[in-house]
């Protein structure tokens, strides 16, 4: 708890006025809100199916050149969007990492999943300015003198202003008031702070929220009824500017665990049910706006709109040379249980099953949730696979990772799956011939500030266009996915432009309106932007830093941007990874890459 404190020392000392020669408001502090549509794809916002986002598109700032930040994963965006920094800064590299310590709050394992109060916990408290070490723009805000509050799913909620879970912020997600979760084991829950409590209660609502539902009606329902009944009465009433983050599930959980084709490619996640998982969200944005009206705050908040990551349909075959469907052949956690064999028949540990050894060649099973833990023991892992949807994650640690890793990568430049690889810069320069056909991690932004263990190899998958699919590449896109979900239901996390597509827009006082702004943005551009409008200058430690949008805002010039493509050496068998990227005002904006041919939206032959 000690480092929770000094970070906040930190905010304080950080969080002032803008220095002279920035920018100032010229108006008093405006408010802002945050929305993330989780998963909402740029593509998939039509006026019949979300008439709120099209019209917050369309009135105010479309930003039609968006970027999710790469691997396109949830707790990772929310780290840039919280910060304003790429994830070599954050250290939030993905959803499921390995620590290279044990995390008390699961269990002992070294391997887990970070959308989980307790986990955040209990890794701030472990590598302190290592992870999340960057000012974030609620906490700069609060530093300030401004109200803030989050509220929202379990995990990208708290990361908004991880030093605000202890009373200082309001912190509303769907685990508050639950102190043990489903898997029996402790949340490390939020408390909802007594004032807001007191105003839930008032109004009729429950103290905690409902389960999530396909499509996540009931949930979003309850968060929003707080948020509108409670929430933003509240800090009207407190008579200070504020900042208020909102995200929503809705529609990532329904576009991942709809059952529309199941076992097939169409509709895949552009069926019916998750049609509605992006209604539920627009609905939900509708009664936020709403109430910001009713309550004369409409005038002096900007909402910002984001989507953390855009989405692909999953198959758990290769293609077939039309692009149609094989018979599944990739089960969760092959890439684990490939590189087992690589090593020469190594065992294989569960880490989301109390490190149980998992028996793949008598048994036949697999990881749980496709991260496995290599070696002779789970204490002595020659490799480690973290799964992260569209992308996984190989660890080398130890004595030897240099041979260790030449092996697993020579084996991987002959796996059809893959679509993309990327490895570690210390790896890349100790022996380039050996990593030919990989593009380093710092071409992705995945080196920088902070201290969580870099993986070694990231691999991200194939994707491609799903035969009879007529709705554009972006919605029709399929990747390979090291996952528990079925074929034809969602995923995310590859470096496809489908999933790098993300729906951006803005609104309000400071933007512009009626705007289609043409130059790149992403989700680490919105700490800097919004800072820049409530005039706050955050010190950053690390260099990977956004930029703030200036040409979105009222009276911002055009800012210039280019296409740039850096290539691979090619390997031995000819394969290369291409990163096709813009970049302006010095930024990267990374549109897509892989291999020629199996990443949808790069055109490198």
């Amino acid at each position: 708890m000690k480092s929770l404190t000094l970070a906040a020392t930190l905010v304080l000392a950080l969080a002032v006025p803008a220095a002279a020669g920035a920018p100032h408001p010229s108006h008093p502090r405006h408010n802002v809100v945050i929305f993330i549509a989780d998963g909402l794809r740029y593509a998939s916002v039509t006026p019949g199916i979300a008439p709120t986002f099209t019209s917050v598109r369309q009135d105010g700032v479309d930003f039609a050149n968006s970027h999710s930040i790469y691997p396109t994963v949830t707790t990772a965006n929310a780290s840039a969007i919280a910060t304003g920094h790429y994830l070599g800064d954050t250290g939030d590299y993905g959803n499921t990492l390995w620590f290279g310590y044990p995390v008390r709050a699961q269990g002992g394992t070294q391997l887990t999943f970070l959308e989980h109060d307790g986990v955040l916990r209990d890794v701030k408290a472990h590598f302190g300015g290592g992870y999340m070490g960057e000012t974030s723009l609620l906490a700069a805000a609060r530093a300030a003198g401004m109200t803030t509050a989050v509220i929202g799913k379990i995990g990208p909620t708290a990361l908004q202003d991880i030093t605000a879970m202890d009373g200082d912020g309001i912190v509303v997600d769907d685990a508050a008031n639950y102190p043990i979760g489903l898997d029996g084991r402790s949340t490390g829950f939020v408390k909802i702070a007594d004032d807001l409590a007191r105003r839930i209660a008032a109004a009729g609502l429950p103290d905690k929220a409902p389960l999530t539902a396909v499509p996540n009606v009931a949930q979003q329902t309850y968060l929003t009824d707080v948020a509108t009944k409670a929430l933003l009465p509240l800090l009207k009433d407190r008579g200070k500017a504020f900042a208020l983050l909102y995200w929503c599930r809705d529609p990532d959980g329904t576009q991942h665990a709809q059952e529309d084709s199941v076992g097939g490619l169409t509709p895949g996640i552009n069926g019916i049910t998750s049609r509605a998982g992006i209604a539920d969200a627009d609905a939900q944005l509708k009664r936020l706006l709403d109430t910001l009206q009713a309550l004369g705050l409409d005038k002096t908040t900007d909402v910002f709109v984001t989507a953390d990551h855009g989405f692909s349909t999953i198959s758990h075959s290769l293609p077939a040379d039309d692009g149609g469907i094989q018979p599944s052949s990739l089960p969760q956690g092959f890439v684990a249980i490939d590189i087992a064999h690589w090593l020469g028949g190594q065992k294989l540990f569960d880490p989301d099953a109390d490190n149980g050894e998992i028996l793949y060649e008598s048994d036949g099973a697999h990881p749980s949730r496709g991260s496995a833990l290599i070696g002779p023991s789970p204490d002595a892992p020659l490799a480690i696979v973290a799964a992260n949807g569209g992308s996984d994650f190989i660890y080398v640690p130890g004595a030897d990772a240099l041979g260790r890793a030449r092996t697993i990568y020579a084996h991987l430049l002959d796996a059809p799956y893959v679509g993309a690889l990327f490895v570690n810069d210390v790896l890349l320069k100790a022996d380039p011939a050996a990593f030919a056909g990989a593009l380093p991690m710092s071409a992705i932004n995945l080196i920088g500030a902070a201290t969580v263990p870099n993986p070694s190899i990231v691999v991200g998958f194939r994707s491609w266009v799903a035969k009879g699919c007529d709705r554009g590449d972006e919605l029709c896109a399929v990747e390979i996915a090291d996952t528990g979900l079925h074929t034809g239901q969602g995923m995310h996390g590859s470096i496809s432009r489908a999933d790098t597509r993300n729906f951006m827009a803005a609104i309000g006082p400071d933007f512009k309106k009626g705007y289609a702004d043409p130059t790149p943005v992403s989700n680490a551009d919105i700490n800097p932007t919004l800072a820049q409008i409530l005039g706050l200058s955050i010190a950053p430690r690390g260099k990977l830093i956004g930029r703030p949008a200036t040409e979105a805002l009222a009276g911002g010039k055009p800012v210039p941007f280019k296409s740039l493509v850096q290539e691979a050496a090619p390997a031995a068998n000819g394969l290369r990874t291409v990163l096709e990227y813009q970049t302006a005002a010095g930024r990267r904006y990374f549109d897509a890459a892989g291999f020629p041919g199996r990443a949808v939206g790069l055109t490198a032959k």
